[in-house]
């Protein structure tokens, strides 16, 4: 093997160790280039490309002189990502010097990885990002789970079937962390009645930061123990309460077994909220009194709240609870009462109410946040009596509107766009920056044809799982009316029941009437998995794929299995309508919209969530009023309504209306709008820089 090759194979190594190169222009091509196909059968993971093909990587690089000067190109760019010294933190006096521990169960990555289901997942993927391209002094705790989330598939009759996979950890870019003499670091983190478990600890690379995710799935462990790591929201509420202890105690453990004692905790959701315990005992053993260890901790604490759903916080009952927080009440020297109370409203007399892991954030963070202004208006409304001498609107309870991470979620097409019309920074201009009036000079016919070539992988996308699908099932080719120059509508998201995936069809005849009297195509494309418990959530799924079997429908609205970070990124660049509608106010926030709208798509949204603050008139539409609602049955009802006056008299016309050349230039108009107005306000960047401004730095002083 010559000596060129030999640097090829290292340099592919060292590439597959680090998910950087997933949100580089082009950085799958790079993989894809190799094998295309095997590629794709491994799943989009390099470290399984790689270990697949073995000593045919020789072979393949064999006199390939272009392929071998484009690996060590991609090579030196993350060379020098790791080691530059002109971050935005560096520039601006390191506002973040001392470091910040960010706890979530889940993190959406990339497609390869079974590490998130959903919105909180992806949210805190984005974050993390964020903190590296930001050069953020940022790490991560999480699970790592090895069953993953739900693979959903279909059935011929569209009902939903949970499969688990096996996920081989070695397959991921993740390192064991070993301790001085070479061993396997492991922790122990507390369970229920006293019993505990072992865990190792894996450090997956996100650019500049490092994830470390724990691992119970190990010979130390009973096989129950064993599980507690093998699938993302998994089991019954008493594996729920121990996978928590495990993230929030044995995070904190695992952080000090690796020297790391970070200035701030930011807890993302309640799911890791007994780290603040593990902290009071840490300060408990060093002598410091209950009292200002409770304050320390408040003090260096952040927690972001995502759900307006007081059914959406995790809540245990006493029994559990106790048998899940009795050492810890020992240690302390603390009864049941007084630990428990740290999980209760203040002042509740009732020992028999749930444990509240929320509470318990706010009981021991001091900065506390929702992730939308009308999410925190409704969480001080929500919260209001944890704080009873507050009115409403003076609870503590800040806002940090969700961003989504541009690099990752935005088409090439368009960030090209950007950047040749914008300058070189294109979408990562910060709001405040002059260049975002240069979208308007972007001429039409160029950012038609960008999102055609997005529609057209959309298209693609559905056609290749439906017909796996299919293929599975052993049925008959779908016989699909698909067109790329077609008005594309999508509906992406966990399929909850105030989420209405089914409200478009909630009066068919009248959706039948509009899209045949349209004056050209439209399709729906649709993606979503309900919980495996969530027998509603599976009957809407089961309900929307029935629906596009209607005889008037079939082969233009397709539900595509098993939703995941590959379809979803399809879904927001393919898509020219993106249909939003749930119950307001019960959206916390929602990003997928936001993506959408920076690839040039148009919101058609309730104004729940973030939509109210990204709505300007002229990059989208609203559905229904900005009202609440005590008869779920005439909400629905009233928005169906204006969802189909919304279609049928400004959405078709406007994107069928066409110029001279063929070009719908209103619509265009509205594109550049949304991508104007929402790709800098929206961006994760923006996001994690007002963590800094509103939450970090005060967790710091």
């Amino acid at each position: 093997m010559n000596c060129k090759i030999n640097e090829c194979i290292q340099a592919l190594n060292e590439l597959a160790s680090n998910l950087w190169w997933s949100w580089q222009p082009n950085g799958h091509q790079l993989w894809a280039r190799l094998d295309a196909e095997l590629w794709t059968e491994t799943f989009h993971s390099p470290k399984a490309l790689l270990s697949t093909l073995g000593q045919d990587i020789q072979q393949k690089l064999e006199g390939a002189d272009d392929l071998q000067s484009e690996i060590l190109s991609w090579h030196e760019k993350l060379k020098d990502c790791l080691k530059a010294q002109t971050t935005w933190h560096n520039k601006n006096d390191q506002p973040c010097e001392g470091g910040i521990a960010y706890f979530c169960a889940e993190y959406g990555l990339h497609e390869s990885l079974a590490t998130y289901s959903g919105g909180l997942g992806i949210l805190a993927g984005d974050h993390v990002k964020s903190a590296s391209d930001l050069g953020l002094p940022f790490i991560g705790v999480g699970l790592l789970y090895r069953n993953g989330y739900v693979q959903q598939r279909l059935t011929a009759q569209g009902e939903q079937v949970a499969e688990f996979h096996t996920f081989d950890f070695h397959h991921y870019p993740a390192e064991l962390q070993l301790d001085q003499a070479g061993q396997v670091l492991k922790i122990t983190a507390p369970l229920l009645d006293g019993a505990s478990c072992v865990c190792q600890i894996w450090s997956l690379k996100v650019g500049r930061v490092n994830l470390y995710l724990l691992d119970a799935d190990i010979d130390e462990n009973s096989p129950q123990a064993r599980s507690l790591t093998s699938k993302l929201y998994g089991g019954d509420h008493l594996t729920r309460i121990q996978q928590e202890l495990v993230l929030g105690v044995g995070g904190i453990r695992a952080l000090r077994a690796l020297n790391i004692y970070p200035k701030v905790y930011h807890l993302n959701e309640g799911h890791s909220s007994f780290l603040n315990l593990e902290r009071l005992l840490e300060l408990k053993r060093q002598g410091v009194s209950y009292q200002d260890s409770l304050k320390q901790i408040r003090e260096s604490s952040v927690f972001t709240t995502h759900t307006p759903v007081e059914a959406g916080h995790d809540r245990f009952d006493v029994e559990s609870a106790w048998r899940g927080l009795q050492w810890f009440a020992d240690e302390m020297s603390m009864t049941k009462d007084e630990v428990l109370a740290l999980g209760h409203w203040p002042n509740e007399s009732d020992t028999q109410a749930m444990f509240n892991m929320t509470l318990l954030a706010m009981h021991t963070c001091q900065h506390l946040n929702g992730v939308a202004a009308l999410h925190a208006e409704v969480s001080r409304e929500m919260f209001q009596r944890f704080w009873p001498t507050l009115k409403p609107n003076e609870v503590p309870i800040t806002s940090v509107t969700n961003g989504v991470h541009a690099p990752t979620w935005q088409a090439e097409p368009v960030r090209e766009l950007l950047q040749k019309y914008m300058g070189e920074q294109g979408a990562e201009a910060w709001p405040e920056d002059e260049a975002w009036s240069k979208v308007t000079s972007i001429p039409n016919q160029e950012l038609w044809s960008a999102r055609l070539e997005s529609r057209k992988l959309l298209i693609d996308l559905g056609r290749q799982r439906e017909a796996k699908r299919r293929q599975r099932l052993g049925l008959s080719p779908w016989e699909d009316q698909l067109d790329p120059q077609a008005l594309t509508i999508g509906f992406a998201r966990r399929f909850a029941t105030y989420k209405r995936a089914n409200l478009i069809f909630s009066e068919m005849e009248r959706l039948l009437k509009i899209i045949e009297q349209a004056p050209g195509p439209v399709q729906l494309f649709f993606a979503g998995k309900a919980h495996p418990a969530d027998q509603a959530g599976q009957a809407l799924v089961k309900a929307v794929y029935e629906a596009s079997q209607h005889p008037k429908l079939q082969g233009r609205v397709l539900l595509i299995e098993d939703y995941d970070i590959e379809v979803g990124r399809a879904m927001v660049q393919g898509a020219d309508v993106w249909l939003n509608n749930p119950r307001r106010p019960k959206e916390a926030s929602g990003t997928s919209g936001m993506k959408v709208a920076m690839n040039g798509g148009l919101n058609l949204s309730i104004l729940d969530g973030w939509w109210p603050e990204g709505f300007n008139g002229s990059n989208g539409w609203s559905i229904g009023e900005e009202k609440l609602y005590s008869d779920t049955e005439l909400q629905d009802r009233d928005d169906a309504l204006s969802l189909y006056d919304r279609l049928e008299n400004e959405v078709i016309p406007c994107f069928y209306d066409r110029n001279s050349q063929g070009l719908p230039e209103q619509w265009l108009a509205m594109s550049k709008s949304a991508i104007a107005s929402c790709t800098p306000h929206f961006h994760s960047q923006r996001q994690v820089r007002d963590y800094i401004q509103k939450l970090y730095q005060a967790a710091m002083t």
